[in-house]
C-alpha cells in the first residue's frame, strides 16, 4: 500500500525527469530538498523518536490535575484560557501560561470550542486549476487616492490568472455589487466567455458577496469562489497585481485630480500591463500575447535564437541553452499535491529538443555540466 510519502516522491521524480531541478520540485510541494534525500535513505519509516529525557521545567502530574480542575470548574468551563488566566492573575493567582493549558487540555481531548456560541469556521477556497484563458479570473477592489482626504475613487479590476491579462478596469466613486455586477457584465460580453465555463474568485467583501453581484454570476453561468475571511493570500493574483500597479514609476506621487484624471491613468496602465510589460510569471511575455496565444512563436523565436548562438560559440555554454518556456496550467490554492506538481511541471511550449544543431561541448564542458547537476540533485 502506497503512502503520502512514496506519492511525494514518486511526484518528484516524475518532475525531475521531465526537466525541473530537485529543489524546485520540493519547494513547489512545501518540502525541502534535504528531507526528501533523507526519505530516500530511510527503509524503515521515519526513524524520529523525539527528546530522550524529560524537560526539566515540565509540570507535574499534581500541576497538570490542578489545570485540568481550574478549567473544568462551573466558572470557568466555558471560558477559554484567553480569558481565564486574565481572571486568575486579577486575584493574584497563577497556575499556567494560555499556550500550557492549551496543551494540557490538548493531551486529555479537551481541546474542543468552550462556550455556547459556535466555532467560527472558515474553509479553504477550493483548487482551481486554469488550462486556457477565460477560465479563472479573479478580482478586487483597490483605493485611489482622491484630493479630499478621508475620500477615494475604487478601482474595479479583473484580472486572467492564466494569462494574466486584466480583463476589465472600471474607476467609480464609490463601492457597490450593483457597479461590480455590471463590470462583470461588459467583460464578460467583451470577451465573449461561454457560460458554466468560467469560475470568478474573489475576496469576502460586501461587494464580492451583494445580492445584485451573486445574481448577475448565476445569470451569466458564472461559478463563484471565495478567500477566507482576511486572508488575503487565498487571492494572491489580484493581490500582486495591486501592488504592481501602486508600485510602478509611473504612479503618481500626489492624488488624482478628478475621477475622469484616474480613469485616464488607469487606461494608460492597462495598456501597458497588457501590451508592454513582460511579465514574468508568463516567460517575459505580454499578458496580451499569451492571452491570444502570440507567445508561443515568441517563444519559440527565443529558442531558435539561444540555439543559433551556442552553434557559433559552444565554449560559452556548458549545458543546454535557456529553455524560454512558461507554465501551461496555474493552479489557484491548490491542495492536492498531484494539482501543485501538475502545475508546477506543465510546459507551455513542451520539452526542448534532445538534438540540436550545436556542435558537441568538448570535454571539459561536458564534466562541468555533470558536476553541475550532481551538485543541485545533492542540494
Amino acid at each position: 500500500m502506497k503512502t503520502e510519502r512514496d506519492e511525494t516522491l514518486a511526484l518528484v521524480d516524475e518532475a525531475v525527469a521531465t526537466g525541473a531541478r530537485v529543489r524546485v520540485a520540493c519547494a513547489e510541494l512545501g518540502l525541502h530538498a534535504r528531507t526528501v534525500q533523507r526519505w530516500r535513505r530511510q527503509t524503515e519509516g521515519d526513524l524520529r523518536r523525539g527528546p530522550k529525557t524529560k524537560p526539566r521545567n515540565a509540570l507535574s502530574s499534581g500541576q497538570r490535575a490542578r489545570v485540568i480542575a481550574t478549567v473544568n470548574t462551573p466558572e470557568f468551563r466555558d471560558l477559554s484560557p484567553k480569558q481565564i488566566v486574565p481572571t486568575l492573575a486579577d486575584r493574584g493567582e497563577y497556575v499556567a501560561s494560555e499556550s500550557t493549558i492549551y496543551r494540557v487540555l490538548r493531551a486529555v481531548g479537551q481541546d474542543a470550542h468552550r462556550g455556547r456560541a459556535r466555532p467560527r469556521t472558515a474553509a479553504r477556497p477550493e483548487e482551481v486549476l486554469a488550462t486556457g484563458p477565460c477560465r479563472l479570473w479573479t478580482w478586487d477592489i483597490t483605493y485611489l487616492p482622491s484630493p479630499i482626504r478621508g475620500r477615494f475613487f475604487y478601482l474595479y479590476l479583473f484580472v486572467d490568472v492564466w494569462s494574466r491579462r486584466i480583463v476589465r478596469a472600471e474607476v467609480h466613486e464609490s463601492e457597490c455589487n450593483e457597479l461590480a455586477g455590471k463590470a462583470l457584465s461588459a467583460a464578460f460580453e467583451e470577451h465573449d466567455v461561454r457560460p458554466s465555463v468560467l469560475t470568478l474568485h474573489a475576496d469576502n467583501g460586501s461587494p464580492m458577496k451583494g445580492a445584485t453581484m451573486l445574481a448577475t454570476m448565476r445569470a451569466l453561468g458564472v461559478v463563484p469562489s471565495f478567500s477566507r475571511p482576511s486572508v488575503s493570500d487565498d487571492n494572491p493574483f489580484s493581490e500582486a497585481l495591486f501592488r504592481t500597479l501602486k508600485y510602478t514609476p509611473a504612479f503618481p506621487r500626489r492624488p488624482f485630480v478628478s475621477l475622469d484624471a484616474a480613469r485616464a491613468w488607469v487606461e494608460r496602465f492597462v495598456h501597458w500591463y497588457n501590451h508592454v510589460h513582460l511579465h514574468s510569471a508568463i516567460g517575459f511575455v505580454t499578458p496580451h500575447a499569451r492571452h491570444t496565444g502570440v507567445d508561443i512563436g515568441q517563444l519559440l523565436r527565443r529558442r531558435a535564437v539561444y540555439e543559433r548562438a551556442r552553434a557559433l560559440h559552444p565554449e560559452r555554454w556548458s549545458g543546454p541553452t535557456r529553455q524560454w518556456d512558461a507554465p501551461a496550467e496555474v493552479a489557484l490554492n491548490p491542495r492536492d499535491l498531484s494539482t501543485r506538481a501538475r502545475a508546477s511541471t506543465s510546459l507551455r511550449c513542451g520539452a526542448r529538443s534532445t538534438t540540436s544543431s550545436a556542435p558537441p561541448m568538448p570535454p571539459h564542458a561536458a564534466a562541468a555540466s555533470v558536476r553541475r547537476l550532481c551538485d543541485d540533485v545533492a542540494a
